[in-house]
């Protein structure tokens, strides 16, 4: 009992420390950071835009689930694009360095809130979008619901529409929280630098001030907004399936993660080829595609095999 209660106490005792440093050190070094681009006034909030480049036409970076600094996650790749092409990266609300909304996140709604930022911006369309993730769902919607503001859309290792799988069990739906949790304690914020690999960071072109940013606000990525987005994107994937897709009007071109494609996910009841074939069909982009080694985050060590096939997508629908 003894040793019990020894235990407990100095769990407690991490937690209130960890709970301190997250509320005032931890937090105190994020709000040191300066936004890398635009605060632009969307729907009575604030959302942030990076720009880098002036070429012709405009490739528009649109973050997947989780990143919690999407301006300094797509650094190396804004870098590489910019050489030939205007190159602009949208943060979500509850996303980077953009605030937090009380507007539903429904993907209609991101779809208005990419809109308006870019216009507000004054960044005239029709745009390349280059989505990853989850916000290839979104680029999809966008393309079909407004398809004369799209140019084309480059998806990187994109979520598929042609698959629905089965709504998230309102159990699990409970246990996000346990996230915002961790994080209030301190939890993320302690472990985000052991599991940073900084050389290979510095290896695929990232800055050291964009990996010291990138540890910071790893620290703080859920909030309500997050969370919402995680919990309903099985409502994105049917919104935008639900949509018929201009395949004649606008070109995508999908870039596979090998690791993806090989790789079973038991959420996923057909096997990943059939599950990248199907969405392949559904977009008309059976033969645009390309299947590169890496992770999900495909674009972390291909930044310029991805602009030599954005480069060569490009000229040849034109």
């Amino acid at each position: 009992m003894t040793v019990f209660i020894i235990t407990i106490s100095v769990i407690l005792v991490f937690v209130l420390i960890g709970t301190i440093m997250h509320a005032t050190y931890f937090k105190s070094k994020m709000e040191q950071i300066k936004p890398y681009g635009e605060m632009l006034d969307v729907f009575n909030k604030t959302m942030h835009i990076t720009k880098m480049g002036n070429g012709d036409k405009t490739i528009v970076l649109l973050p997947g689930m989780g990143v919690s600094l999407p301006s300094a996650d797509f650094g190396p790749l804004m870098r590489k694009l910019s050489e030939d092409y205007t190159v602009v990266c949208v943060e979500y609300f509850g996303v980077g360095f953009s605030s937090q909304t009380q507007r539903e996140r429904t993907c209609q709604n991101y779809v208005e809130e990419i809109r308006k930022v870019l216009f507000n911006a004054g960044i005239k369309s029709p745009y390349v979008l280059m989505p990853h993730s989850i916000s290839s769902v979104y680029s999809e919607y966008y393309a079909s619901t407004y398809p004369d503001e799209v140019e084309a859309i480059i998806s990187l290792d994109g979520t598929s529409t042609a698959y629905i799988g089965d709504d998230m069990p309102g159990f699990v739906k409970s246990l996000l929280g346990v996230a915002k949790v961790q994080q209030a304690i301190g939890f993320t914020s302690l472990l985000a630098p052991i599991a940073t690999n900084k050389t290979k960071l510095l290896s695929y072109g990232y800055t050291e001030k964009e990996i010291s940013d990138l540890i910071i606000y790893a620290g703080f990525p859920m909030n309500d907004n997050t969370l919402a987005q995680i919990t309903n994107s099985t409502e994105y994937i049917k919104a935008a399936h639900n949509l018929i897709y201009p395949k004649e009007k606008v070109p995508f071109f999908k870039i596979i993660s090998k690791q993806t494609y090989e790789t079973k996910n038991s959420q996923i009841k057909v096997t990943p080829q059939e599950y990248q074939t199907q969405h392949l069909e559904r977009v008309g982009a059976e033969d645009n595609y390309e299947i590169l080694d890496g992770s999900h985050f495909i674009y972390l060590n291909n930044v310029d095999k991805i602009s030599e096939l954005t480069r060569q997508f490009l000229n040849g629908i034109n």
